[in-house]
């Protein structure tokens, strides 16, 4: 029998080549050209008005919208109320969840308190936990210090796919967490493990497993340095939820972000923090971040920034010091060092503020990382106010996008960031021109531009 045509098709640009290369000519990703069989032409009939394509009687007809089950896609909740906002109100059942995440940033341990809240919400419910980077050992002994041992939790250390179907067939359970998909294995697959082949493998064998069965299943991601999902593009167009694990390791605070979901909004963000017993959901993570504060100093302004559609209330802080230096140093930690450096450009262009002979240090604090352009017109405000050595007025949040001409622009969701700072205890607001509808409880203050920021806050230079 002849051997059917095949061509090498890229998985992540779907650029196709006559013979396999390491590496795509197209969008240059390693290890991702892939053997695909060149489908042989659809058979044709003769029939009434022409040619028509050969048809075979579907096994399931279609049914009418109004009638398929809307119960069947009802979301469960996981016990893990900021994981469930994350997913849309919890887990569907047959549905294909992937967390993404850096080594040590508390995947595992994440899963392990969500399995255990599955098993004891009904005597219905039963996890099946399952590991290849660990032995059973270590996961029972993490499992004892978060308290997630549970009699309806079953735990496997198996990294073949073929025991891991056994696993389920014995178990029966309602939800499947494979930690982690890179490290499993297919015998029947070629390639190596973690590769492009095998991945995509297992992923639509548990995938059809879920669909089949019903069981919600959970898959463990890796990273590459650049922060992106290891493995083929494709990984995340088959399954339903694609979610990121993030954090930093100086830091507690810990947040999964939607990145797509097919039950839910993809713009959601859970806030945990991991503690030595476990992680536990913070609800109010503008709190977290502001915990510390008792009054205002120089060289500090708080802002709201939106995070997906959950306002967090942030502090920026700026060190202005004279330098002897021939070129003054500027550090940034958890902003974006290009806008620090435009900022300076636009105080000292626009507003006659001069760093050129100071060090500038710039920080966000409690780990908090600030991309969102909202924070310019605090961080030129703290940074204006440590120059000058005075405070920011107390009970001022400051909010605004700043132009390289010196205006103020206006950003989305301004009544909700208001009414976040209001529950907190802000009394003013230095906002864009024209916010819209503002809340009860908190004073907002037009700024045109950065000139006037600096005026009616009082930090013009000495």
């Amino acid at each position: 029998m002849a051997k059917p045509k095949s061509s090498f098709r890229c998985s992540s640009c779907q650029h196709t080549v006559a013979k396999w290369v390491g590496r795509c000519p197209d969008c240059g990703a390693w290890g991702s050209v892939d053997e695909v069989p060149i489908l042989a032409a659809i058979p044709f009939r003769a029939g009434v008005g022409g040619q028509q394509r050969a048809a075979m009687l579907p096994s399931t007809p279609a049914t009418p919208i109004h009638q398929v089950d809307a119960k069947s896609t009802q979301a469960k909740s996981t016990g893990v109320s900021e994981f469930d906002r994350v997913l849309g109100g919890g887990l569907v059942a047959g549905s294909v969840v992937l967390l993404a995440g850096e080594p040590g940033v508390g995947k595992s341990t994440l899963l392990l308190e969500v399995v255990h809240n599955w098993a004891r919400r009904s005597t219905e419910d039963r996890s099946l936990y399952v590991t290849a980077e660990e032995s059973a050992g270590q996961v029972r002994m993490r499992a004892d210090r978060t308290g997630a041992v549970h009699e309806r939790v079953y735990l496997a250390a198996e990294s073949d796919l073929s025991m891991i179907l056994g696993h389920v067939e014995q178990v029966q359970p309602t939800l499947l967490v494979i930690d982690s998909v890179q490290t499993m294995t297919a015998a029947d697959v070629e390639g190596v493990v973690g590769g492009v082949t095998q991945v995509r493998a297992i992923t639509t064998a548990l995938t059809s497993l879920a669909k089949a069965t019903g069981i919600a299943v959970l898959l463990v991601g890796h990273v590459t340095k650049d922060g992106a999902i290891a493995g083929p593009r494709s990984l995340e167009h088959l399954v339903d939820v694609v979610l990121n694990f993030e954090g930093d390791r100086h830091s507690t605070l810990r947040m999964v972000r939607g990145v797509k979901n097919r039950f839910g909004t993809a713009d959601e963000v859970g806030c945990f923090e991991l503690r030595e017993d476990g992680i536990v959901c913070v609800t109010d993570p503008s709190g977290l971040f502001l915990h510390h504060r008792t009054e205002s100093v120089p060289g500090t302004a708080v802002t709201v920034t939106m995070d997906g559609k959950r306002p967090l209330l942030g502090e920026v802080q700026a060190l202005v010091v004279e330098s002897t230096m021939a070129t003054p140093r500027r550090a940034v930690s958890g902003l974006d060092s290009n806008r620090v450096a435009m900022l300076l450009a636009v105080l000292e262009s626009r507003c006659g503020v001069k760093f050129a002979k100071h060090e500038v240090y710039t920080a966000t604090v409690g780990g908090m990382r600030m991309t969102e352009p909202s924070a310019d017109l605090a961080l030129a405000v703290a940074l204006a106010s440590a120059l000058c050595e005075r405070p920011l007025r107390e009970g001022y949040i400051v909010i605004g996008e700043v132009g390289l001409a010196g205006e103020v622009r206006r950003v989305s969701g301004i009544g909700r960031r208001l009414a976040e700072a209001s529950r907190l205890g802000f009394t003013h607001a230095l906002v864009p021109p024209d916010p819209g509808p503002l809340p009860a409880g908190i004073k907002a203050i037009p700024i045109a531009n950065l000139l006037d920021a600096l005026a009616i806050s009082g930090l013009q230079n000495k």
